[in-house]
């Protein structure tokens, strides 16, 4: 199928009958948008597996840098990259003493994501062991 059959096709299947009488529901639709504007920010953080590793360690306890990069096996300044972003996000938060920062986290609302996107995950992995 060349690219402009694949066009004619996707007109085709196209709505070809324009209703009036909805234009109000599509804009009260498109007015309801905003409700997760922003929202892919977050995922998007999350996307990334050493930061939901990042913020379920900070759920657990109060760790500092050091402690995060020996723990997750990775450097003390890709740590120092993944919490500046979290804390860009207030996702985490930091506390002095002394010389040492120490991290927590500051939005515990990201559990509760992580925490359903792990209910998900094993549901996806028992349907596709019992097939």
């Amino acid at each position: 199928m060349s690219v402009s059959e694949f066009d004619d096709a996707v007109d085709d299947a196209v709505c070809e009958t324009f209703e009036p009488s909805s234009i109000d529901m599509l804009e009260e639709l498109r007015d309801k948008l905003t409700e997760v504007q922003g929202l892919s920010q977050i995922f998007r953080v999350l996307g990334d597996e050493t930061r939901t590793k990042l913020i379920y360690l900070l759920f657990l306890k109060e760790l500092c840098v050091c402690d995060l990069a020996e723990i997750l096996h990775i450097s003390v300044p890709a740590v120092s990259h993944h919490l500046r972003l979290l804390r860009a996000m207030r996702l985490v938060k930091h506390r002095r003493d002394g010389k040492n920062v120490y991290y927590s986290l500051d939005d515990h609302h990201i559990i509760t994501l992580i925490r359903q996107a792990q209910e998900h995950y094993r549901e996806g992995t028992s349907a596709s062991c019992e097939s």
